[in-house]
């Protein structure tokens, strides 16, 4: 996993990008995890957004914007931030979605067991969610106890100013470096 670079972020911005270290560090089978605001915003990673690059993909349209892969990752959510962030933002919206034509309360949770993996969506504050992607082999239980961890310390400080600064250094991360192809 790739620390993302925090030089010039807030203090609480750095905490932030700290807490979400530790918790794929401490977590065994943790491949990617992310923070999406409310609208569906990638906030925090911890891998880098993959720009978005003019492109003809084998089978594909001439010209559509595509994420282009890294060569030292598979592609899709474990390749990219913005692919698990939508990912995240999609199923949240369907269980809050769910939660609300069933006049159950508000979500706290969603786990999707898969053959390969696991993804976990868990509710922060303000509509803003945590998503990790988890090995077949993580413990689920241990993953979410670390999740419940990492909303406990990082809810109260993920303020719309927070977001916004977050915001803003996934967009300066994701800006291309080259030119598009």
């Amino acid at each position: 996993m790739t620390a993302p670079s925090t030089f010039g972020l807030s203090r609480e911005a750095r905490n932030l990008h700290f807490l979400l270290t530790n918790l794929v560090e401490e977590v065994p089978g943790i491949q990617s995890v992310a923070v999406v605001s409310s609208d569906g915003l990638l906030l925090l990673s911890t891998d880098p957004v993959l720009p978005l690059v003019r492109t003809s993909p084998r089978g594909g349209t001439p010209g559509l914007p595509v994420r282009e892969p890294r060569p030292d990752k598979p592609s899709g959510p474990r390749g990219s931030a913005a692919d698990l962030a939508t990912i995240v933002s999609g199923i949240g919206s369907l269980t809050i979605g769910a939660a609300k034509l069933m006049a159950s309360g508000p979500v706290k949770h969603t786990m999707v067991a898969m053959d390969e993996g696991s993804l976990f969506v868990m509710s922060i504050s303000d509509g803003s969610l945590l998503g990790v992607h988890g090995s077949a082999e993580c413990d689920m239980s241990v993953v979410a106890y670390h999740m419940a961890l990492f909303v406990g310390r990082a809810g109260h400080v993920l303020t719309p100013e927070l977001r916004s600064e977050l915001r803003q250094s996934v967009e300066n991360d994701s800006t291309p470096t080259g030119s598009a192809r």
